[in-house]
């Protein structure tokens, strides 16, 4: 939900057949013996026969903020360039991603990690080289300190090879793809877009998808070896070409939309040079493990790389948390972010799901919602602070 200057009720929330399902449904339930979604006697009762979609309105209305407080953690890997042209290329690109990241889009330094092959290229940002033991470590350094409902983006540049399976060309030791799997799963379900923009990087895409988890690769396949541009353009969407690939006008650019204009900008290049075209990115979102070069977010891919954005996001989370840093509120206001996240995702993907299997979904999430935000509110109340509604 859009912030306004006070609490409103989107139009397009309030579905009369949404209502009638859901009363339809309800009937269903008292036939078949099964108890009702909202338990008579509950708070939420009453609000049976109202639409799902309009009872998220009515639990987030007097909060001016968004439902989804999402703040970006940053981790740029820069490989092994393997002679000096292609270590500046590499530097330059972390370079710009790095700056447009802080400046442009106001992460606090705290929040970018970036591992390069030579930390004297830039000592006072470069944290470390780009070891898989390093990596590692950030990566779980990552999943301490981020909230639940934070997004975390993690941008390879470098080399990529292929032989029993797909590697990355690192210091030391050179991971594979199934190496990165069981470190994103530490971050939980936290929503994450990893970006290999490195040649042979297209095998990385089938390990790593998963649910709530953006996975781009500059190549199709592992046998797409030559040194890739994606990752050049894939920056330039966040930098200097950020008008352009802001297709919505929105004045930042999303995940998805960097993605197609990086590849745009691939495309248009082979074809200037008059030259066959040997790296084609894809885009994998929905957990199937297949990715797309043309991402489509009401059919398929792209739904949730289309609200992943490098954000600081805490001035949302602070306007929604009376007191931040109160030990016992804490940890409440980091379980709601995660459940109003879960929220999110799932009004994402109502148009491909089950519409009874939706909703059933959604009045278990508000009901947990309620609860949750009910307890911070008799908190929030025993500390002083205001009731909001």
């Amino acid at each position: 939900m859009k912030a306004t200057g006070s609490a409103a009720v989107r139009p397009d929330l309030l579905q009369p057949e949404d209502r009638r399902r859901t009363v339809r449904r309800e009937g269903r339930r008292k036939r078949e013996g099964r108890p009702a979604a909202f338990p008579s006697g509950s708070r939420l009762a009453r609000f049976a026969p109202i639409a799902p979609a309009m009872l998220i309105a009515l639990l987030f209305a007097g909060s001016a903020a968004p439902a989804h407080a999402q703040q970006t953690h940053l981790l740029v890997i820069v490989g092994l360039g393997g002679d000096d042209v292609y270590t500046e290329q590499f530097h330059a690109w972390a370079t710009t991603l790095v700056t447009a990241a802080t400046e442009r889009y106001g992460l606090p330094a705290e929040n970018v990690t970036w591992l390069g092959e030579r930390t004297a290229l830039d000592p006072e940002r470069i944290a470390d080289r780009s070891t898989m033991e390093n990596v590692t470590a950030a990566i779980e350094a990552i999943a301490e300190r981020a909230d639940p409902a934070d997004h975390v983006a993690i941008v390879i540049f470098g080399h990529g090879s292929f032989t029993d399976r797909a590697r990355l060309n690192l210091p030391r030791r050179d991971p594979s793809a199934e190496d990165f799997s069981p470190l994103l799963d530490r971050l939980g379900r936290r929503r994450v877009t990893f970006v290999n923009t490195a040649s042979a990087s297209g095998p990385f895409l089938e390990a790593l998808s998963a649910e709530n988890r953006v996975v781009m690769t500059a190549t199709r396949s592992g046998r797409e070896w030559n040194a890739t541009l994606f990752g050049g353009y894939f920056v330039e969407a966040f930098a200097g070409g950020a008008e352009e690939a802001d297709q919505d006008r929105n004045e930042r650019v999303s995940m998805l939309e960097a993605f197609v204009y990086a590849r745009q900008r691939v495309v248009a290049a082979f074809e200037a040079e008059g030259t066959l075209l040997t790296e084609h990115a894809l885009l994998d979102d929905n957990g199937d493990g297949v990715g797309t070069d043309a991402p489509d977010p009401l059919a398929g891919d792209g739904m949730v790389a289309r609200t992943a954005f490098l954000t600081a996001g805490a001035d949302i989370a602070t306007a929604r948390r009376a007191f931040p840093d109160d030990p016992e509120l804490r940890p409440l206001y980091a379980e709601r972010d995660e459940i109003e996240a879960r929220v999110d995702e799932l009004r994402v993907l109502r148009g491909g799901a089950d519409q009874e299997q939706y909703e059933a979904e959604l009045e278990r999430l508000l009901i947990e919602l309620a609860l949750k935000s009910r307890q911070i509110r008799q908190l929030e109340a025993a500390r002083g602070a205001p009731d909001p509604r």
